[in-house]
């Protein structure tokens, strides 16, 4: 699978991937915010020269000074607040947008991607990212702005002043900094690597309490309750573990920066007092010093975390990087053309298909669909008949040989045309949380209302959907949970009627229906599948007695091709599986002979 390396080592180059493809597009709004925050540093470094001078204007009895001094003071004060003002605003724009675009275009990256990829982490996974990922993410664009760069530019304008003040002292002031900066250094990539596994367990437990509530009716029928409550538990455990190991290293951060700004602090009392005190300094020289150095301290200190910050959001940002470099499998060619189906003919052409390399689903098959025509692929449960229909809308691509229709290679025609030939209807009926009218109208989209009601009517669901109290305004539910069974199958048949594709795939569309369902599903498949090139999964061998052909597979390679007649006749494999259902008149489960 085609994957760009992923990106260690330093943060920087991930904050410059942020950059290029992300924020570089606000970089008008970013200038203003950096002449903003350049107004806030300087009327921070401007504080503790005001508060010299007044001390010194009230040595010397300045009268004009102590009378200008307070409208400095307010002009100062004014300038900085509204544009501390200006920056977060600014700030929090340029990051709200960014983040929605980041989780926008990871959501299509998602949409795009190949079952394969899709399978190897749960949907509460891949949501949970969206989540705690860019929790951190966002908190790191914001620091950025309102630590990195506006913390910077008071802290820069702080150290001029007070080199103004006393170069000697300041240089002096500086000696503890090495000794903060490299524990700083350490923490900060333990914390990175602690939040890169914290972030994985917070997506595997999100996915087992997402399946635990998921499998609620199993799990009170097997009386289950206290294993998944002992596994959530030791789940959660685990991410209190981490977050707290999380928290004492940042925790480490706190006396370390302490300490260093407190001997600073005391060092320069010390010294500065002792100037004064022999006449070389004034009191104004004394209180505009400690007031710049203690200013400092707080710029000085975010900055020391911020490094915290980063590496957490460096560990998300691998991740999501990691994630948007993987290449989909299934891919069209520069060169695709759209598909035109004419008959709609399938033709299987020594197909191999394999999951992994050692997981072989499909050897060596060989088979034609006809045109206009049925053809039933049976078989017990692995045999690959799922894996087959799944080839036909290029959910999976082949391992090996070719599937074409019309004598085209699907890998030569474009995916939006080939799908928009094919509709699919299977047990697993996926409706969206929106109204009838919509889930009927995904099968083409621009349909008017009147053309909605006769798919519907079409696919036997007008009926039941006249008594909903809202119609076809009525809203489903997630997944489809306020209809029963066989009103989804109906809503999905109506979907596939709608469409009115040329070729139609049925994946046991009636196997988990009641008797009374699956009479009315089985009527309108009948209807839906008159002239349309029909594969169909089947799960009961009653329902393919008049299929065109029946193709029977076992272990991954089609054994008997034939009509139903013939192939009892033959006294083969279908011959055997057909025995089996006869028997569970007596008692016997059919899923034992034919499920997918």
């Amino acid at each position: 699978m085609a994957r760009r390396p992923l990106l260690r080592g330093d943060t920087l180059p991930l904050l410059g991937r942020v950059w290029r493809e992300w924020l570089s597009p606000h970089r008008g709004t970013l200038a203003v915010v950096l002449v903003l925050i350049a107004l806030v540093g300087a009327a921070t470094g401007l504080y503790p020269v005001l508060i010299k001078a007044a001390f010194d204007a009230f040595d010397h009895k300045d009268a004009s000074g102590l009378a200008y001094g307070p409208l400095v003071v307010i002009a100062v004060t004014s300038v900085r607040g509204f544009a501390l003002f200006g920056q977060t605003v600014l700030t929090n724009r340029v990051v709200t947008r960014v983040e929605a675009d980041m989780q926008a275009a990871l959501y299509a990256h998602l949409i795009d991607a190949d079952l394969a990829q899709l399978g190897r982490e749960s949907p509460a996974a891949f949501t949970q990212r969206f989540t705690t990922d860019f929790a951190f993410i966002k908190e790191a664009l914001t620091r950025i702005s309102t630590v990195l760069l506006r913390d910077l530019a008071m802290l820069i304008a702080l150290v001029i002043a007070l080199v103004w003040m006393d170069p000697l002292l300041t240089l002096a002031a500086a000696v503890t900094v090495p000794f903060v900066a490299g524990p700083i250094g350490k923490v900060g990539k333990k914390l990175r690597r602690v939040s890169t596994t914290t972030q994985e367990q917070m997506g595997r437990t999100a996915s087992l309490i997402t399946e635990s509530l998921q499998g609620a009716r199993v799990a009170k029928t097997y009386a289950l309750e206290g294993y998944l409550k002992d596994r959530a538990a030791g789940a959660l455990d685990e991410v209190r573990r981490l977050k707290m190991k999380a928290a004492n290293a940042r925790g480490r951060l706190d006396p370390l920066l302490e300490v260093g700004g407190g001997v600073a602090v005391a060092g320069v009392l010390v010294l500065v007092g002792q100037r004064v005190m022999s006449g070389d300094r004034t009191v104004g020289d004394f209180t505009g010093y400690v007031t710049a150095l203690l200013l400092a301290a707080q710029p000085a200190r975010a900055l020391g975390t911020l490094n915290a910050i980063l590496q957490e959001a460096a560990a998300a940002l691998s991740r999501y990087f990691a994630l948007m470099d993987e290449a989909p499998t299934i891919r069209e060619k520069p060169d695709a053309k759209p598909l035109t189906v004419t008959h709609g003919e399938i033709r299987f052409e020594a197909v191999q298909f394999r999951y992994r390399a050692d997981a072989p689903a499909l050897e060596g098959i060989d088979l034609v669909v006809p045109a206009g025509d049925t053809t039933a692929l049976v078989g017990r449960s692995g045999s690959g008949k799922s894996s087959l229909l799944n080839l036909v809308p290029r959910l999976h691509d082949v391992s090996a040989g070719r599937v074409l229709i019309d004598g085209v290679d699907l890998r030569d025609v474009t995916l939006a045309s080939l799908r928009a030939n094919v509709a699919v209807v299977s047990q697993e009926v996926v409706l969206f949380d929106d109204t009838i009218a919509a889930n009927i109208g995904f099968g083409r989209p621009n349909a008017s209302q009147a053309e909605i009601e006769a798919a519907a009517r079409a696919a036997a669901a007008h009926g039941f959907i006249e008594r909903l109290t809202e119609g076809y305004a009525f809203r489903v539910g997630p997944g489809g949970g306020r209809l029963s069974g066989g009103e989804r199958q109906r809503i999905s048949l109506a979907r596939a009627f709608l469409k009115d594709a040329p070729i139609l795939l049925l994946d046991e569309a009636t196997s988990a229906l009641d008797s009374e369902s699956e009479h009315l599903v089985q009527e309108a498949l009948e209807r839906l599948m008159r002239g349309r090139t029909t594969l169909v999964i089947a799960h009961r061998l009653s329902t393919v007695r008049e299929a065109g052909r029946i193709a029977v597979l076992e272990a991954g390679r089609v054994v008997e091709i034939g009509r139903h007649r013939d192939l009892v006749a033959a006294g083969g494999a279908y011959a055997r599986l057909h025995r089996l259902q006869l028997s569970d008149d007596t008692g016997h489960d059919p899923h034992d002979a034919a499920s997918a």
